[in-house]
């Protein structure tokens, strides 16, 4: 990739955009100069240099809140970064998802992607006591076991059931979905990416 031009700013402190990787929302706006690049870049996990500090800081070393790389771009005028990163938990101080979080706003709304990191958390972790983890030490024929029998209870209540039995039967089906997916080292965005392929065609 290009190289910043850290020439731009008087401080030698360029603006940092910190984007979630998975649903593109905007988590935090900081600054890196190059020494915070570089080491984020070595590490592939967030540090930027602190103006209040004054010293360079990794976002998550006190709340373990880390910013784990997956992309980063430069603008046009390469005096701006953008970054793709996987949040552990609450990038805010405040414990909210964003920086750009208020109090009207939709901050605690809950998205299947919200669903799938946490799936991933347990199974990474072996979060002993966790229905999750404890299906995925059963096998993977347990798992794909268990997807099947959800979808059967769900086709079922989507011709004779309740709405809201067949609503309770989706989501119960949506979880193991992913939690297959996981099993099998694949997850949501690999699907994004297959479907992406067959629009194209």
């Amino acid at each position: 990739m290009k190289t910043p031009n850290w020439n731009k700013a008087s401080d030698g402190l360029l603006p940092v955009i910190v984007q979630d990787a998975t649903t593109s929302k905007v988590l935090m706006l900081g600054y890196m100069n190059e020494e915070a690049f570089t080491l984020s870049r070595k590490q592939n996990r967030v540090t930027f240099y602190s103006r209040s500090k004054q010293r360079l800081w990794t976002k998550g070393e006190s709340s373990n809140n880390f910013l784990d790389i997956e992309e980063i771009r430069l603008d046009c005028d390469q005096d701006a970064i953008l970054i793709k990163a996987h949040a552990h938990g609450p990038t805010c101080h405040r414990g909210e998802i964003s920086c750009f979080d208020d109090d009207n706003s939709n901050s605690q709304a809950f998205t299947v992607y919200d669903l799938e990191k946490t799936i991933h958390q347990r199974i990474d972790e072996k979060i002993e006591g966790s229905y999750t983890y404890s299906l995925v030490q059963k096998g993977i024929n347990k798992v794909a076991q268990k997807v099947g029998e959800e979808a059967v209870e769900t086709v079922i209540d989507a011709i004779n059931g309740k709405e809201e039995d067949f609503i309770y039967e989706a989501g119960d089906l949506m979880y193991h979905y992913l939690v297959l997916l996981k099993a099998k080292g694949y997850s949501l965005k690999d699907i994004e990416n297959e479907l992406a392929k067959r629009h194209k065609k």
